[in-house]
């Protein structure tokens, strides 16, 4: 099992968690998800409800990633499999990502 803690604008938000069988699952902090103050960080995952399920990376998260020769490059020097895509996440969402959302490593 594998994790990566989801920030909005240095907010912690939750949990990103790649189960022990591939899958994913995303749960909203306590605090975040009770709160009015604090919109949810994508379409997809609403605050309706606290924790997600998914058989790949959500494609919320997925669309954070670099694509094309950044990719390469990001696989060459970090040493990342082209293809896990969770990995990619943990460690370049926390510096690389545009836009409020990052995620750091656990």
């Amino acid at each position: 099992m594998r994790q990566g803690k989801v920030f909005n604008n240095q907010i912690y938000v939750g949990l990103i968690t790649q189960l022990d069988d591939g899958s994913f699952k995303f749960e909203y902090d306590d605090v975040y998800f009770t709160s009015e103050n604090y919109s949810a960080i994508s379409l997809t995952l609403p605050k309706n409800t606290r924790v997600y399920f998914s058989p790949v990376l959500f494609p919320f998260f997925f669309n954070m990633l670099s694509e094309g020769r950044n990719k390469l490059a990001q696989s060459r020097i970090l040493k990342i499999d082209e293809n896990d895509h969770f990995t990619f996440l943990i460690k370049t969402a926390s510096t690389e990502s545009i836009g409020a959302i990052r995620v750091e490593e656990v």
